[in-house]
């Protein structure tokens, strides 16, 4: 198992693990161009997992100087329950910390018992504006 930077040769095993679990809700936010431009991203950390040559897992997030958010996170639904969840976390937050991250948040849709296994604790609840037109004036 190697947990590597993303690439774009990466996209289109991305988009499948995504949809496969059903995270994959707008294209403009989570598809092939965005993905483009979070690799282009300093304040981002664009991961994925490769199985012997195969990617089977990603991991999102970013770190603005004082607080690292993961906010994206999927293994495909073949590969779960192998720990590679597990690994990515772990990356993702030795980059952080390695950056000067003290602490590491999540946004967790659905189960957060992954994230409590982690050592990850509920704190505050995510609100979110899509589009993002609907808090601008008219």
């Amino acid at each position: 198992m190697e947990i590597r930077d993303f690439t774009t040769a990466d996209i289109d095993a991305v988009v499948a693990i995504l949809k496969a679990n059903q995270q994959y809700g707008h294209a403009d936010m989570d598809g092939p161009e965005a993905m483009r431009k979070v690799s282009q991203c300093q304040a981002a950390e664009f991961l994925v997992a490769e199985h012997e040559g195969q990617v089977v897992g990603l991991i999102r997030g970013t770190f603005d100087g004082s607080r690292a958010i993961i906010y994206l996170a999927s293994v495909h639904p073949h590969f779960q329950r192998q720990g590679i969840g597990r690994q990515m976390v772990r990356e993702i937050a030795r980059r952080f910390r390695a950056r000067g991250a003290v602490a590491v948040s999540v946004i967790v849709p659905g189960n957060a018992e992954f994230w409590h296994k982690l050592g990850f604790r509920q704190t505050t609840r995510v609100m979110q504006a899509y589009p993002i037109d609907e808090v601008l004036p008219r």
